[in-house]
């Protein structure tokens, strides 16, 4: 092989290596682009035809995987390279590659379960081990929650498949309970007709269910009234707030006292 061989054969392998780099620039900005554009046209779908947005999210990352893969695939034959060869390289690392995505494979298939089941979806206030916060993103391989205090929490797929979830949202109403702790001197009549017109004094209680009141304990040193009502999830913590400060009000404004713990004791020569 002489000189112009050498170099006809360096142009070749150039020019390919040179058109496989290219189509994986242009493919990688072509999946972005039109990752992009589904987005907004999922958007706009979901808007008028009430689309999920969780199953949005989450055909929108399948895409956006299986395009990238395409394109990598794709430049790699470009460059002259065997796709025979490509194929028994993924095939003999295929357990090693397992074992390391081993957690990210589990992932993928808990964030198929949450597609399929749906048991929490965008938007949704829940619960999730001690973890409170309204749902953001169901994703291929994460699940992001914002808390109420402002805090981004990201949560691995496999692990909301394998935990007790509280939805909060799905029934659209939750009940609120407080506990009045008033002396023993109180009449129990009085203070039942207190709560009751302070549940219908309250924005936000909603009359059905209707509030209900019992005396829930006798305690060491008081007598434990409880007061059980049901608001709308938006309206719940104004309800609960309310609540426990126009309680303490009106206990005030009828003399009922409120008792710290006592303890009696007896002196024995």
């Amino acid at each position: 092989m002489d000189f112009s061989d050498i170099l006809s054969t360096l142009k070749s392998s150039g020019l390919k290596l040179v058109a496989g780099l290219l189509v994986l620039g242009v493919g990688i900005w072509a999946v972005r682009f039109f990752s992009r554009r589904f987005r907004r046209r999922l958007e706009k779908s979901g808007r008028v035809n009430k689309v999920d947005p969780t199953v949005g999210r989450f055909l929108e990352n399948v895409i956006r995987i299986a395009l990238y893969v395409l394109v990598v695939l794709t430049s790699a034959h470009i460059m002259g390279i065997p796709m025979t060869s490509v194929v028994a390289v993924v095939a003999s690392a295929g357990v090693a590659v397992s074992l390391a995505l081993q957690g990210v494979l589990t992932n993928l298939v808990g964030g198929v379960m949450l597609v399929m089941l749906k048991p929490i979806a965008v938007g949704e206030y829940v619960k999730i081990d001690s973890l409170e916060g309204t749902v953001q993103a169901i994703g291929a391989i994460y699940t992001t929650l914002t808390t109420f205090d402002g805090k981004r929490v990201t949560i691995p797929n496999s692990n909301l498949t394998n935990t007790p979830i509280t939805n909060f949202t799905r029934e659209g109403k939750r009940r609120a309970e407080l506990t009045y702790s008033v002396s023993y001197r109180t009449d129990m009549e009085q203070m039942m007709a207190l709560l009751r017109d302070l549940a219908a004094s309250t924005p936000g209680v909603l009359p059905d269910p209707a509030p209900v009141v019992h005396l829930s304990a006798c305690s060491s040193s008081s007598l434990d009234f409880v007061l059980r009502v049901w608001a709308g999830n938006a309206e719940y913590w104004d309800v609960y707030f309310s609540l426990l400060e126009n309680g303490k009000r009106a206990l005030d404004k009828a003399g009922i006292e409120i008792p710290y713990p006592q303890m009696d004791v007896h002196m024995r020569q």
